[in-house]
């Protein structure tokens, strides 16, 4: 599988820096699964974490596939808990994901959001991202992004 290079839990810490709020850090852990089928199943959690490292509180959570296509592409469905949204990812050889959304449907509830940008990639051993761009913004203001390593 194309993708087997992502298979197992990844763990670290984020940042987090926007102009209309307050810079912060987080924890994070992603898990890769997979079933025998052609895709992988995602699960993404961050968490408030304490000055020695322990989760203290939930913060968000979504989970998704991400599903091998021909020509190197890759399409990846997130579904957090207040909004869904469709995400097609293209890849290149450095082992370099870069995700722009394709399809936004929220619910009634959920803030506007109608576009994203993520970046996932594997540097040295670790796994970085996802770093993610608010809609409309460019890339030098990115507004999360997290180093995490294999468990």
């Amino acid at each position: 599988m194309p993708l087997a290079w992502l298979l197992g839990r990844w763990e670290g810490r984020g940042h987090g820096d926007y102009p209309t709020i307050e810079k912060f850090e987080f924890g994070q852990q992603i898990d890769f699964s997979h079933n025998g089928k052609p895709y992988l199943h995602y699960v993404s959690q961050t968490y408030v974490v304490g000055e020695d490292g322990t989760k203290e509180r939930p913060l968000a959570v979504e989970t998704g596939f991400w599903r091998p296509q021909p020509d190197n592409k890759v399409e990846v469905i997130l579904a957090p808990p207040d909004r869904h949204r469709g995400d097609l990812v293209r890849r290149d050889r450095r082992r370099e994901d870069r995700a722009a959304t394709d399809v936004v449907a929220r619910t009634v509830t959920a803030k506007e959001v109608t576009a994203g940008h993520r970046l996932y990639g594997l540097v040295t051993a670790n796994c970085s991202g996802p770093t993610t761009w608010p809609p409309k913004a460019r890339r030098s203001s990115r507004h999360l992004w997290a180093t995490l390593v294999r468990i």
